[in-house]
């Protein structure tokens, strides 16, 4: 994210500019994974992806069944224990990230994919989504074992395939090499702040399809 200034600068822009395609998604009708992890007995998985600024991301998969938590912090950069502020610098190559822990016998890492492409961002946008530009605003599905990144992959070319989207689908696929948390006052943003223009804008309404378009997978 901006530093909060650039950001209030950003949100009046988005309300004058009415970019409401940029709020909630890529509005895509996006088909459930043909190729998806091998059924699991209850457990806890881990699944890292960025898209944008993580305060959305996070409150997107909060809501999502099978979900024990939701993290934000930063992920593919160079820098060990980055902060906030040289994230946001661009220079350390990291993207604004959440960690996502699952019980993949109630949520798949596949089904988990499908609500990032479709309600949690748009993965047509090139190191930027919507108000948010740079680096570390890029979608990336960070894969941590050789079976998420077999699902990742055969649903990228899913996709593709069937030409879900008007523009190419810029997501990487990189292995993850580290995760680390963002500070404090970043975690439950968007719970804590609801009335905060930025989240009314862009990430409520992210939830809001969410639970429209799943709502097998939608939770309170």
């Amino acid at each position: 994210m901006p530093k909060i200034s650039h950001r209030m600068v950003a949100m009046i822009l988005i309300v004058f500019a009415a970019a409401i395609a940029c709020r909630a998604g890529s509005g895509a009708a996006v088909p459930a994974p043909a190729t998806d992890e091998t059924p699991a007995a209850h457990g806890k998985e881990t699944a890292v992806i960025a898209g944008g600024c993580f305060w959305g991301i996070q409150a997107v998969f909060q809501h999502v069944k099978g979900v024990h938590s939701a993290t934000s912090g930063y992920a593919g950069g160079t820098v060990k224990d980055p902060d906030y502020e040289t994230v946001s610098s661009g220079r350390t190559g990291h993207a604004e990230s959440v960690e996502i822990v699952y019980d993949p016998s109630k949520v798949t890492y596949g089904e988990l994919l499908r609500v990032f492409f479709s309600v949690a961002h748009d993965p047509t946008e090139l190191n930027r989504q919507g108000p948010d530009e740079g680096t570390q605003y890029r979608s990336v599905i960070f894969y941590t074992n050789d079976e998420q990144k077999r699902v990742a992959e055969a649903y990228i070319a899913q996709l593709n395939q069937a030409k879900v989207f008007s523009r190419p689908i810029v997501t990487q696929l990189v292995p993850l090499q580290a995760f680390y948390q963002a500070e404090n006052y970043h975690q439950n943003y968007a719970t804590l702040h609801p009335d905060n223009p930025y989240i009314v804008y862009n990430d409520a309404p992210k939830v809001a399809n969410l639970k429209k378009e799943f709502p097998d997978l939608y939770s309170k």
